[in-house]
């Protein structure tokens, strides 16, 4: 049976743990790459990530894009959400369509 997981500072992925979901607090980079390649390897189908770490980790993030699991789904933090979520969704939808049909070119930042 797969897992979901959520990785992120201490303070904006606890609140998932009353969900049921397992929580893996790391500001470490280094560390946080190691664990999401033992999460992956584990069964793990779903990894929600602070936008944060996913652009800390983006080379890894990127290396499970073309694969079929883990999902990895970036979330705000506590900080705020920075956009990367909604960039890392347009950029799967362009992979998948071959074109940018969520902004239609449009500058995200201009909306």
């Amino acid at each position: 049976m797969y897992k979901i997981a959520v990785m992120g500072d201490r303070d904006s992925i606890y609140g998932f743990a009353a969900l049921g979901l397992d929580v893996y607090p790391t500001d470490d980079a280094a560390q946080a790459a190691k664990k999401l390649r033992r999460l992956a390897e584990n069964g793990y189908a779903v990894i929600y990530m602070t936008e944060s770490l996913a652009a800390a980790l983006e080379p890894e993030v990127d290396r499970y894009r073309s694969q079929r699991t883990p999902a990895i789904i970036p979330i705000p933090g506590v900080s705020g959400n920075t956009g990367a979520g909604m960039a890392h969704v347009r950029k799967s939808v362009e992979q998948a369509v071959g074109s940018d049909i969520i902004f239609n070119g449009e500058n995200e930042k201009s909306r």
